[in-house]
């Protein structure tokens, strides 16, 4: 659905190592870096775009795609280690679907940040 997605963070430095960290699980690394901030993705189709700004940015809610639950798990863990806040741990949302398995944290600037995976169990 989307090319790409930009948003503009509080600290730059603090939020290009989150989301190195919390979303390489997911294969999401730099694809570019410039004085207009950072390009991410995993298959160079779509992407994620970080630039640093003086303004408060309202709140997100980001949703990556997990190929395996898996994926949740260690992005889950990554998160956590680069400081986010637990927003959901990883499991089962019923509510949303039967095969709906996310991990919710908040990221550095109050962001909730999510990776889902809609495969059954393997």
């Amino acid at each position: 659905m989307f090319d790409h997605v930009v948003f503009g963070v509080s600290d730059y430095a603090a939020s290009k190592a989150f989301f190195l960290k919390a979303l390489e699980p997911i294969g999401i690394a730099v694809v570019s870096e410039g004085p207009l901030g950072i390009e991410l993705s995993a298959d160079g189709k779509s992407s994620l775009c970080l630039f640093q700004t003086e303004e408060k940015p309202a709140h997100l809610h980001l949703a990556f795609v997990a190929e395996n639950r898996q994926q949740v798990e260690a992005f889950y863990r990554a998160a956590q280690e680069a400081g986010a806040k637990d927003n959901g741990a990883p499991g089962l949302r019923p509510n949303y679907s039967g095969k709906y398995y996310a991990a919710f944290v908040i990221g550095p600037d109050g962001h909730n940040i999510e990776v889902v995976c809609h495969e059954s169990e393997a």
